[in-house]
């Protein structure tokens, strides 16, 4: 009898659920968005209330029409979010989300407690605004009621999990984006727990991504339409759980993403620190493997704010066919993508975009060409630091929204320098947690049998190589330009700030 997994990805603007058959095929998928709140200039929540109720419609959809039974359930979330939980289990406060950047000052004490080096070498990267322990810290120093009602704190996707099973608990690639796990141990510091002063009873169990962590509960089953009693898989953070739907789980394939952040990311069979910490080195979800992620903060985000700011709202297709129409390197007008701060390889949270070469000829066309050439020079950072770090490079996939877009995947490839494969499923992270489900459930022995039904476009995008060259002295310039506008940016930054509110 054929049977469905199902997964789950809690993402930054709304929540995905996907079913699958056991060779991999659809059966059924559902969205249910979720708003992003802003209160103040640099800060980004959301009610997790509203997780969990997107998820509930979400997987009532996909069952609603399915004509098999589910075996198994995987989930998958945006990263480093942080949750608040009373010894109730109730929500405190809004949850501080991946892309908050309010956290400068317990960023810094973070990094004098520990050491800058200590926490490189345990956690394997410096204290950044987004991650989960600088969040905490800030409510510790700026909300202590709240704080002293703690008893647990949750990653997005795990709060869902406590809300579909009962059970508190993690998987290995999400924890490592707390800053708050020991990579080599992949369990929890107690050093930098003691150090910041954070009780590791708050702190969910640690599993690796296809580890049972509990079942469905009757009284979610009702609420979801899948089966009481089904296991639940850890699953991973969802760039790892993305990187198991696109077989990027042994070293030299990468993938490339571009959603509302965009990152490359590279499987490791062991921690690869950069010894500055430009670079993520996180654990993957694939039991006893690493994995190198770089990210850029807005990237899908720049091409959606460029929409709505200066594109009158017009469809995607619609834009990425305007920017066809300005010649590679728009005469040279140049994008930095550093609306939201940036992450690699910069870490500054004030960071701040622009556009660079303007004159009286650029068109619309040429500054819509720029945004998309810009993101792509940003994950063109992000890949030379995975391989100055020695990680090998033989294949680029695709993935992430963009990758639907034959200009994006084009944009790459010359920028890059290489081929880009596509996955014919662009349900990344949704599908990776299905697979992952599938594990729990015992539908396959491990991931490499799970990605074994991964299937591919046959085309392949390759690049042309007059523009790559081209590319590679657009991107030297773009390279230049962080380091010339920086002490500007924060300028600004502070002069759009509260007197004494932006940190150091």
């Amino acid at each position: 009898m054929d049977a469905a997994l199902v997964g789950l990805d809690v993402g930054t603007t709304g929540a995905r659920a996907v079913a699958i058959n056991r060779t991999g095929t659809f059966l059924a998928t559902a969205t249910q968005e979720y708003p992003l709140a802003t209160p103040r200039p640099g800060w980004t929540e959301q009610d997790p209330e509203t997780w969990w109720l997107a998820s509930m419609a979400a997987l009532r959809k996909v069952t609603s029409e399915l004509a098999v039974p589910v075996l198994g359930v995987g989930l998958a979330g945006q990263m480093h979010g942080c949750v608040f939980l009373d010894k109730a289990d109730r929500v405190i406060r809004p949850a501080l989300l991946w892309n908050d950047q309010r956290t400068a000052r317990q960023c810094a004490a973070i990094t004098e407690r520990v050491g800058e080096e200590r926490l490189l070498s345990i956690a394997g990267n410096p204290a950044l605004t987004g991650f989960q322990a600088p969040k905490i810290l800030w409510l510790r120093d700026e909300e202590p009621k709240a704080y002293a009602s703690i008893r647990r704190v949750l990653l997005p996707k795990d709060y869902v999990r406590l809300r579909l099973t009962g059970e508190r608990a993690t998987d290995a690639s999400d924890a490592s984006g707390t800053l708050l796990l020991d990579l080599h141990a992949r369990d929890w510091s107690d050093e930098i727990l003691d150090l910041l002063e954070i009780p590791r009873e708050w702190l969910p169990r640690v599993h690796e991504g296809p580890d049972t962590t509990g079942s469905v509960t009757a009284a979610a089953a009702a609420s979801t339409g899948l089966q009481a009693g089904i296991p639940v898989a850890a699953g991973g953070g969802d760039n790892a759980a993305a990187a198991v739907g696109n077989g990027i789980v042994n070293e030299g394939v990468i993938s490339s993403s571009i959603g509302t952040s965009g990152v490359i990311f590279a499987d490791s069979a062991t921690p690869r620190v950069d010894p500055q910490g430009r670079i993520h080195a996180f654990c993957h979800c694939v039991p006893g493997r690493y994995h190198l992620m770089g990210v850029t903060l807005a990237a899908g985000g720049s091409f959606r704010w460029w929409r709505d700011a200066g594109a009158g709202g017009i469809d995607y297709d619609t834009m990425a066919s305007l920017a066809a129409q300005a010649p590679p390197g728009s005469e040279g007008l140049v994008f930095l993508p550093y609306i939201a701060g940036e992450r690699t390889p910069h870490l500054d949270p004030y960071a701040r975009g622009a556009f660079v070469g303007l004159q009286l000829r650029h068109t619309s066309a040429h500054l819509l060409r720029a945004v998309m050439e810009g993101v792509v020079y940003s994950l063109k950072d992000c890949l030379d630091l995975v391989t100055q770090l020695g990680v090998p490079v033989s294949e680029i996939r695709a993935t992430g929204g963009a990758s639907r877009s034959r200009m994006w995947r084009q944009l790459q490839a010359d920028v890059f320098g290489l081929p880009i494969h596509r996955n014919r499923i662009d349900e990344g992270p949704a599908f990776g947690a299905a697979l992952l489900g599938g594990i729990a459930a015992g539908v396959y022995a491990d991931v490499d049998q799970a990605s074994s039904h991964i299937r591919f476009d046959p085309e392949v995008t390759a690049p042309d190589l007059e523009r790559h060259r081209l590319y590679q002295r657009y991107h030297a310039v773009y390279s230049k330009l962080y380091v010339a506008t920086a002490a500007a940016m924060h300028e600004l930054e502070k002069l759009s700030r509260p007197e004494g509110e932006l940190g150091p």
